[in-house]
């Protein structure tokens, strides 16, 4: 496992749990609004040690609920089931956060985790624009299939910039999810990104949100906007 960072407390990464956060170096993806460029590179050195890193969290027994892995992307992480299995040792619960490319991962990482977050980054035709890479969009269908029928919890969420994702493209994401219990829509804030010619996009105002929202409604049983 590459680590490029940990953030030892949140109260917001893991719903209704406080948890530690380890992020992992290097991601598949290029998407513009990134907020976490710094880790899309694999790097030789990891900011922490695996060591490190069980020792911190054998210190936090009591104190926290669960561990979220993102990244990046942490299934492209080679000792990411052994990793996972260690924290379960610990006794603490695991979220998972993925980008749905690596169903077979996913797959095998499902029945040791206990909360999974995929992110939905476009109608399928639009992956390539918005990722700034050519995927096989049935990796995609397939991990979402898998997530769904899991029996755990799990929630599906997409970071909109306005002049990325039109309001007609979320009628595909809809269809593309039908039956979920859980979508998030994440508004844009410009900040830390990779692109930084979309520090002054815009995101849509709170009406547009509501439109939306009531076309997602068809499709989606819950749907938060944060």
């Amino acid at each position: 496992m590459q680590i490029g960072g940990v953030q030892k407390t949140s109260l917001l990464d893991y719903p209704d749990k406080i948890s530690a956060i380890v992020f992992t170096q290097g991601c598949n993806f290029r998407c513009g609004y990134c907020h976490n460029p710094e880790l899309i590179v694999m790097k030789k050195e990891p900011a922490w040690t695996c060591a490190g890193f069980f020792e911190f969290l054998n210190s936090r027994k009591g104190k926290l609920d669960g561990v979220v892995i993102t990244g990046g992307e942490p299934c492209m992480q080679v000792g990411l089931i052994d990793f996972i299995k260690e924290i379960k040792n610990l006794g603490f619960l695991v979220k998972l956060d993925t980008n749905g490319t690596f169903p077979s991962v996913l797959k095998n990482a499902l029945p040791l985790i206990d909360y999974i977050a995929m992110d939905i980054k476009a109608p399928l035709y639009k992956y390539k624009e918005i990722t700034q890479l050519s995927i096989d969009i049935e990796q995609i269908k397939e991990s979402i299939d898998i997530i769904m029928n899991s029996g755990i919890d799990y929630e599906f969420r997409t970071t909109v910039v306005k002049s990325q994702l039109s309001i007609e493209d979320f009628k595909a994401i809809g269809e593309l999810i039908r039956g979920a219990r859980k979508y998030y829509i994440q508004k844009f804030v410009p900040s830390k990104i990779l692109d930084k010619t979309l520090m002054s996009e815009k995101t849509y105002s709170d009406n547009e949100f509501e439109e939306i929202i009531n076309i997602l409604f068809r499709y989606i049983n819950k749907i938060v906007l944060r």
